[in-house]
């Protein structure tokens, strides 16, 4: 019998994840609900945006076109708004907060026809804080450690919390990698009291398989070989390591490809003449661009926010056919025979002629590593938590 499900976004809305292009793990989440209720698993689906406040809400409309939420009889978007800004970071605050989201998430699925839903969130505080005793199952999905996250550090008392409540309340949690898993695990005496599951990042066989498509004009005007690191452009990058790289393989030429929110962060980099540090692209363009390039980067410093990550940057790096370059991570490991694994990001140097010795995959290589890191195949350990009434889950 279809199961009836509440999805619940993190810090980001639908519209965000569209504009993204669907592209984050509680992105491809949904796609899979929604490919799960067009299968019959999933009966009403109900979406739920984080609280937006009014004024908020009101800039986005004015700056952007929103997408349209494919809404039907039974599936759709639900939108709370509050008047402040963001969550406080007192706990016992945070608590009344979402107490208020609970009443208001309840009251909605009311309306949409939804008794005793299986809930899926991804934001640890509505798993931690909201009671949602009105649930028939409630599962947490962690794709970061929130409480090493160097961006959310005022709320970190409020994410301890929020981990002590999701492993006393018995709250099924699935996450991107173990570590996330076990640092929930360890915030309350006892540990989990509820089930739990790794589920990694995947890739999208649809971006993936086919012939690739020429990469863009500047990419392709770079002298190779040429080495791709992808992602935000932040505090997780090894600058260091990545300049003592390009010194030492001055025929390499290195790309770095993504948004850069602080450029203190990566000035350093800008006076090395075999760095490019290029802005975000596109997922079509992104995609071109991997699999012409020679060697893919997993440039990380060691943190631990780094050491809890599943970097979905790897599994497209490898649908791509590259080899790849990736700092010594415990996600990392394990996850194919072409990612080279060094101490650190200057000791790339070291390992570069190794990498460009692999060369890129043959093609039915990479269409086999991409059938089975699809992310369908990816959730069908969530999707098992979250429906355990449902007895016919269709094939991922």
């Amino acid at each position: 019998m279809p199961v009836d499900v509440v999805f619940t976004f993190s810090y980001e809305t639908y519209a965000d994840a569209r504009a993204r292009e669907m592209m984050r793990p509680p992105d491809r989440i949904l796609e899979t609900l929604m490919a799960e209720q067009d299968a019959g698993v999933i009966g009403r689906l109900l979406v739920a945006n984080p609280f937006r406040s009014i004024a908020s809400i009101a800039a986005h409309r004015v700056l952007r076109n929103q997408p349209a939420f494919p809404a039907s009889t039974d599936r759709q978007l639900y939108e709370p708004v509050r008047l402040a800004r963001s969550d406080a970071t007192d706990p016992a605050v945070v608590e009344r907060q979402y107490a208020a989201y609970d009443r208001a998430l309840r009251k909605a699925s009311a309306r949409f026809g939804i008794e005793r839903p299986a809930v899926i969130t991804t934001n640890p505080v509505i798993a931690g804080f909201a009671p949602l005793e009105w649930a028939g199952s409630v599962t947490y999905f962690g794709r970061d450690d929130w409480l090493t996250t160097p961006a959310k550090r005022r709320w970190w008392p409020v994410y301890a919390e929020a981990y002590a409540r999701i492993a006393r309340r018995g709250i099924a949690v699935t996450a991107v990698s173990r570590q996330i898993v076990d640092r929930i695990a360890q915030a309350a005496p006892g540990g989990l009291r509820g089930p739990a599951a790794v589920v990694p990042n995947g890739v999208d066989p649809r971006e993936w398989l086919g012939p690739a498509a020429p990469p863009p004009a500047w990419f392709a005007a770079l002298p190779g070989p040429r080495a791709v690191h992808v992602g935000t452009l932040d505090t997780r990058i090894d600058v260091e390591g990545i300049a003592a790289l390009a010194t030492a393989r001055r025929e390499l030429s290195i790309v770095l490809l993504g948004s850069v929110p602080d450029e203190r962060d990566v000035a350093p980099l800008r006076a090395l003449p075999n760095v490019t540090i290029a802005p975000h692209v596109g997922r079509s363009e992104l995609v071109a661009v991997l699999r012409a390039t020679e060697i893919a980067l997993l440039a990380h410093r060691r943190t631990p926010l780094t050491e809890a990550m599943s970097p979905l940057k790897l599994y497209e790096y490898l649908a791509a056919g590259a080899p790849v370059l990736a700092v010594d991570l415990p996600p990392v490991r394990g996850v194919g025979p072409r990612v080279l694994l060094t101490e650190n990001v200057a000791d790339f140097a070291r390992a570069t002629d190794a990498a460009l010795a692999l060369g890129r995959a043959d093609e039915e290589t990479r269409r086999r590593f991409v059938d089975d890191n699809s992310w369908r195949a990816r959730h069908r350990a969530l999707i098992d938590l979250a429906l355990p009434l449902s007895a016919d889950i269709s094939p991922l």
